[in-house]
């Protein structure tokens, strides 16, 4: 009986954290999109807009129940975020200013294509001394072509013109 109290605990938690996390346009500033979002009407959006948010494998918010999960119809990647609902949660952010926040969340929307091991092999090269320019350089490259990852790459390619500036760069 705790363990279901447990399970139900964090099944509520995600859920919670589904309505409050989601996605943002490509850019810092405040953009429009196909859905047309409104803060005040349309957040949060997992209440309120619940036919805009699918899971990674394309089921609705609403399949996400303490049942289906009980039942196995429900699995981990069911519970994953997706690009389009950081997108929409970016619109919903730049809609009250935070536009700090909504291109953090577009970053997120690009990394979520990229395997989690890659990831922290590039979390890991953009560390201070752990690689050359040209590897950053490639790094990016990577980002954009195989990944899509346009403002991702932008950033690498930011770091590795800063830690040449800082002389931060691992000696070829």
């Amino acid at each position: 009986m705790a363990n279901n109290q447990a399970l139900e605990d964090i099944v509520r938690e995600v859920l919670k954290s589904m309505g409050q996390s989601g996605g943002a346009p490509a850019q810092n500033q405040p953009q429009g999109s196909a859905a047309g979002l409104s803060p005040e009407l349309d957040y949060p959006l997992a209440s309120k807009r619940p036919e805009l948010l699918k899971t990674p494998t394309g089921k609705k918010i609403s399949d996400i129940t303490l049942e289906n999960v009980l039942n196995g119809s429900i699995k981990a990647e069911d519970v994953r975020i997706t690009p389009e609902t950081l997108r929409l949660q970016g619109e919903i952010a730049d809609g009250v200013g935070r536009y700090q926040f909504a291109a953090n969340l577009r970053r997120a929307a690009e990394l979520v294509a990229i395997p989690d091991a890659r990831v922290l092999e590039i979390y890991n090269a953009l560390r201070p001394y752990r690689s050359t320019k040209r590897e950053l350089l490639t790094i990016a490259d990577e980002m954009e072509a195989k990944y899509n990852a346009r403002i991702n790459a932008a950033f690498v390619r930011e770091a590795a013109d800063v830690y040449e500036r800082r002389n931060r760069l691992r000696a070829e």
